[in-house]
């Protein structure tokens, strides 16, 4: 069953689309991201122009997590103060994300920019939670051998940050430049990637905020929503990149998806969350490098050839 998409100007099988949003649904569930680093790629991998893809992308993001987040804030995992700071940094870095996006439109060379900054970001944070995971498995259990726990968190030089406030729900006290700083970083690369930039998002709020991880799911989804917003508004109104149809088939699926996933993820711990967080990372990364490293099935250039057969 096919179904042609206006703004991609593409055919596509509904049933497929409806799965990628029922699966980035259930993974935002799961791990309180929004999904967007496996919907636009899964979305590019099926042929959607990756500017769609990155344009829908953030729209189906807003559905996922607000199916997510409710279903969080039943059971008291959301830090509403902090999730308010790390807005305002968010709101700011994917409105500049988005003029970014533009820019980089009109040089043509935003799909290739797309892809590397996957690539990039996706390698460098699976890497890290992986290795991060699999230590604190390991330390965890050395532990519970000799009858030790765990410190709650780390303090390091960040926290000595000026403008410090009081987060109750996650029990920090800390400076608001350091959630507000995340937020910008994040917001810029949920313009320009179509993420909600939850797979830096949540690392950062564990090792660098020093965050419950039980705290962090629904407070990052609750962030995710508006940010989101924001980037597709402007993604719209500005580059017109935002197919309705699209949207519309992946946030069914994601809304459903999202429900499931919150149930599996309250049966997780958060070692384990974070050792299946990175290794979807990294696998959604392998295969975006895989894709820019083999040679194309069809080469062609847009350069001519003079009579005298050189290339103009």
């Amino acid at each position: 069953m096919h179904i042609y998409l206006p703004i991609a100007e593409i055919s596509v099988n509904i049933l497929v689309i409806l799965g990628i949003g029922a699966g980035v649904g259930f993974l935002s569930g799961i791990f309180g991201v929004g999904g967007g680093f496996l919907a636009t790629p899964l979305l590019i991998f099926l042929g959607v122009p990756a500017a769609v893809a990155v344009g829908t992308g953030a729209n189906q993001i807003i559905a996922s997590s607000v199916s997510g987040v409710l279903a969080h804030w039943r059971r008291g995992n959301v830090d509403i103060a902090m999730g308010l700071v790390l807005l305002a940094g968010g709101v700011l870095g994917s409105t500049l994300g988005v003029f970014i996006f533009k820019w980089l439109q009109s040089l043509g060379q935003i799909d290739l920019v797309i892809k590397l900054c996957y690539v990039i970001f996706l390698g460098i944070i699976g890497g890290l939670m992986a290795f991060e995971s699999v230590g604190s498995l390991l330390r965890s259990r050395r532990k519970s051998a000799l009858g030790q726990h765990a410190k709650l968190h780390h303090h390091n030089w960040m926290h000595g940050l000026p403008f410090k406030m009081r987060f109750r729900k996650s029990k920090l006290y800390i400076s608001v430049l350091l959630p507000a700083g995340i937020g910008f970083f994040v917001g810029i690369l949920t313009a320009i990637m179509g993420v909600g930039g939850g797979f830096v998002m949540v690392p950062a709020m564990i090792y660098l905020l020093g965050m419950p991880t039980s705290v962090v799911v629904g407070t990052s989804l609750f962030q995710i929503i508006f940010v989101s917003a924001n980037a597709t508004f402007f993604q719209a109104t500005l580059n017109q990149t935002v197919d309705v149809v699209l949207a519309l088939i992946l946030l069914v699926g994601g809304v459903i998806g999202a429900q499931f996933g919150t149930k599996i993820g309250a049966k997780l711990n958060g070692e384990q969350i974070r050792s299946l967080l990175a290794f979807i990372v990294l696998a959604v990364c392998g295969k975006l490098l895989l894709d820019l490293a083999i040679e194309p099935s069809d080469i062609y250039s847009i350069a001519t050839l003079t009579p005298k057969g050189t290339v103009q």
